[in-house]
């Protein structure tokens, strides 16, 4: 059975600080944010293929520094 997890809001995310390691902070469904140990934040998406069932990672890009 999946684990069910809470979506991130929009003040969590902004809340996230920058630690010596990367470090997930998972959506739901395949989706997480990354924040990686320079403080920069990407969104991935990570899902098997159902023809060859390999796992595959899918980035969605970096959040902009000037979210207000």
């Amino acid at each position: 059975m999946a684990i069910k997890t809470t979506p991130l809001t929009d003040t969590q995310i902004k809340l996230l600080k920058a630690t010596n390691k990367d470090k997930k902070y998972f959506d739901g469904g395949g989706l997480f944010l990354l924040v990686k140990s320079t403080g920069v934040k990407l969104w991935r998406f990570k899902y098997k293929k159902t023809i060859s069932n390999k796992e595959t990672l899918l980035s969605f890009g970096k959040l902009s520094r000037n979210i207000t």
